[in-house]
């Protein structure tokens, strides 16, 4: 999307696209390649529009190792799917204080709805990268039937936490690549190329849900919790349910339980097969269930327990327990 960049704070350019509606029904899919040129770097943009997704590829030659960006007033809630294709940087954001790694073949998906920091890059090579934007509800609707890995960055996204599906990134695998190459090398038409550039959008997707559920698979084999661990994490567990209205960031839980982030996530997932805020979801549905079979209003329980939208309570609801919240009320 949009993003204001520039050498110094305040001298800036705005580079990239807009995520607009389509006024015209007729059509279907946006797409422009444009190049910029300013003393702090040379860059080429290739850039596709649909309904739902906004995809970039970009390929930069930085002029200098330290950059500036500030959020632009066009950038929609969006989550990326990001690939990293060669060069190396790093984003310091200011608004919550995260630092961001991207290395050569590395990829994650981050949800970061708004950046306004500093960039450090290598001034050496090109830094080319692959980003599809989901809008969020198109992804949250799509989350909600998928992996825990995916499910558990859903319930961030809903409760409006930056968040990234792992701290560490992984490798882009092949067919990652071959998707990326699909979608750049498409020669489909009007609602055929819609319906193609969506289908491999849904299918990165899919792999990096399934490429980082398989890393916490191994990771979970690899070590168990010690007996001072467990305690910390029940503990953890019993904490979060206390604080179930105003559940704790996952670092501010781990300094609350004294154990370390990796730790209380590892742990977590290997004591009660669920991460944190997964079982934490549990919980609240599990209590919002009792609350409807008391006769509670539907939209005064999704709005009690922080659901963005009754119609994502009622999808949430309905995954966990096969039956609509309706049905329980009545």
């Amino acid at each position: 999307m949009g993003i204001n960049v520039g050498k110094a704070y305040g001298a800036w350019k705005n580079v990239g696209g807009s995520f607009e509606q389509f006024p015209d029904q007729n059509q279907f899919i946006k797409e422009s390649r444009d190049k910029y040129s300013f003393s702090f770097s040379d860059a080429e943009l290739f850039q596709i529009t649909t309904p739902n997704f906004y995809i970039v590829y970009g390929d930069i030659l930085f002029k200098q190792h330290q950059l500036y960006f500030a959020p632009s007033n066009k950038v929609p809630d969006m989550v990326k799917l990001r690939f990293t294709l060669s060069g190396n940087g790093t984003i310091y954001n200011q608004v919550n204080k995260q630092q961001y790694i991207f290395n050569s073949n590395q990829q994650n998906i981050i949800y970061m709805p708004e950046l306004d920091g500093t960039g450090e890059y290598d001034t050496s090579q090109n830094y080319r990268f692959f980003e599809v934007h989901f809008a969020k509800e198109k992804f949250l609707q799509l989350a909600e039937n998928s992996n825990s890995s995916l499910q558990a960055l859903a319930d961030h996204l809903d409760a409006g936490r930056y968040a990234q599906m792992a701290d560490q990134d992984l490798p882009i695998s092949w067919a990652m690549h071959n998707c990326m190459q699909d979608i750049l090398n498409c020669t489909y038409t009007d609602g055929l190329k819609l319906l193609f550039i969506e289908s491999k959008c849904t299918e990165l997707l899919v792999l990096q849900a399934e490429c980082f559920e398989n890393a916490i698979t191994r990771n979970n084999q690899a070590a168990l919790p010690s007996a001072h661990d467990k305690d910390c994490i029940y503990h953890a567990r019993d904490y979060l349910i206390q604080h179930i209205h105003q559940p704790p960031s996952l670092s501010e839980l781990a300094k609350i339980c004294g154990i370390n982030e990796y730790k209380l996530k590892q742990g977590f997932k290997g004591l009660f097969d669920k991460s944190v805020f997964s079982y934490l979801s549990d919980h609240k549905l599990h209590k919002a269930k009792e609350l409807l079979l008391q006769g509670m209003p539907i939209k005064s329980v999704a709005f009690q327990f922080g659901y963005s939208s009754v119609q994502h309570f009622s999808n949430a609801f309905k995954q966990k327990f096969a039956v609509s919240p309706g049905k329980v009320r009545a």
